[in-house]
């Protein structure tokens, strides 16, 4: 695990993982979301599309657990647009489908002290298939971290 003061701006900690179709359906079960493309019930083995929120539920599970940040006292702190990206924060690219490997990338954009206890880390999340092709860009997922 790394502390708050050893994080730096740019460092980057990578990860893999896929999403399953039983995983989705009980994230769409959650969620209540209820769309057209996630209804065919007789795909039930076949791959599926993945709704976006829950690739990015995904990677912030994958951010959290992972072996650089687990043991933290992390709070999900919000999203801000990013200035230099038109104050967009996330686009999705091309679809990820139920099964095929997500790699993605973690870099630290921006670090600063939020108050004598905790910390804010920005995080920028990009996920790439299994073909290399990026799905997800997802700027400044912001963290409060405890110092």
């Amino acid at each position: 695990m790394k502390k708050f003061s050893e994080l730096n701006v740019g460092d980057e900690f990578y990860s893999e993982c896929e999403i399953t179709p039983p995983e989705l359906d009980s994230y769409l079960l959650f969620s209540g979301i209820k769309n057209v493309i996630y209804d065919n019930k007789e795909a039930s083995n076949e791959k599926k599309m993945v709704s976006g929120r829950a690739i990015l539920s995904k990677m912030e599970g994958e951010f959290t657990r992972h072996e650089s940040m687990y043991g933290n006292h992390l709070i999900f702190y919000g999203v801000d647009g990013d200035s230099d990206w038109n104050n967009r924060q996330t686009r999705f690219l091309k679809p990820l489908y139920t099964g095929e490997k997500l790699k993605i990338k973690f870099r630290i954009s921006e670090k600063r002290k939020l108050n004598e206890e905790f910390g804010v880390i920005s995080v920028d999340f990009e996920g790439t298939n299994q073909e290399g092709k990026t799905v997800v860009v997802s700027k400044r997922n912001l963290y409060q971290m405890k110092l």
